[in-house]
């Protein structure tokens, strides 16, 4: 690996856990080629027997965390949400994955004109560094949401509360009070129950709500809090930032 790199390597790793992260390692990316986009993600790996899933389906779900970054000069080109997919049909690509512990972490980068596909020579400079740019995606997205085995495998309170459930939700509240917000019950319950890793599903059931109000909870929690959606809100509630407005963070 080049000296060069350490430098960069460097921010990247001070930058784990922050909302500055996704652009560190673009711009490390960016020093062994040029890409018009960035895309990281955490995806749950199937389990051994569990019965298969059309494509279309897993890509509702299958995604628990993603981040995009978009170069300065493609960014005005395009429409995409922070949290969204850039993948197209006539797009340049090349992808990293690393898969540990039941988890795949991936590292995708993207063209916008296919008649500037990655060379062979590029390909293989990506891939050379992709031992360390994939863990430190790893570490990123474990320092972004708390560990579920923190809130799922304890004993229950008296009352049936799980105590980890019950720290998060002090975490949140001293987090919108310092940012002075302000949010219903319903709406702060589902944010609390997306961050401990339930999912809509799960939450509904919980709350003895439809899908659809639980996500209508999160969107008007989304607004208030100046965010983007589920993915935002991890970043909302870990970055060291005093703000709330995660959807700058690109």
């Amino acid at each position: 690996m080049n000296s060069h790199l350490f430098p960069h390597i460097g921010k990247v790793i001070a930058s784990t856990g922050s909302r500055h992260f996704p652009r560190m390692l673009h711009d490390l990316i960016q020093t062994q080629l040029a890409v018009d986009a960035m895309h990281i993600r955490q995806m749950r790996v199937e389990p051994v027997g569990r019965p298969h899933r059309s494509q279309a389906d897993a890509g509702k779900d299958s995604a628990l965390l993603a981040e995009t970054v978009f170069s300065e000069h493609s960014a005005a080109r395009s429409a995409e949400p922070v949290d969204a997919h850039p993948a197209s049909t006539d797009a340049s690509q090349l992808h990293l994955t690393r898969r540990k512990d039941g988890y795949r972490y991936v590292i995708s980068v993207y063209r916008n004109d296919q008649s500037q596909r990655f060379s062979a020579q590029e390909r293989s400079l990506l891939q050379d560094i992709s031992p360390v740019l994939l863990p430190m995606v790893e570490k990123h997205i474990h320092a972004l949401q708390p560990p579920r085995a923190n809130v799922d495998d304890q004993a229950p309170n008296a009352d049936g509360t799980q105590p980890g459930l019950d720290n998060l939700r002090q975490r949140f509240g001293e987090r919108l009070q310092q940012l002075g917000l302000s949010l219903s019950n319903r709406e702060t319950e589902v944010c609390i129950g997306l961050l401990a890793g339930r999912t809509a599903p799960e939450l509904a059931e919980q709350l003895q709500l439809k899908v659809n109000t639980v996500e209508s909870y999160l969107k008007r929690a989304a607004i208030k809090l100046g965010i983007s959606g589920r993915h935002s809100l991890m970043r909302w509630m870990y970055s060291p930032d005093d703000t709330g407005h995660a959807t700058s963070a690109a």
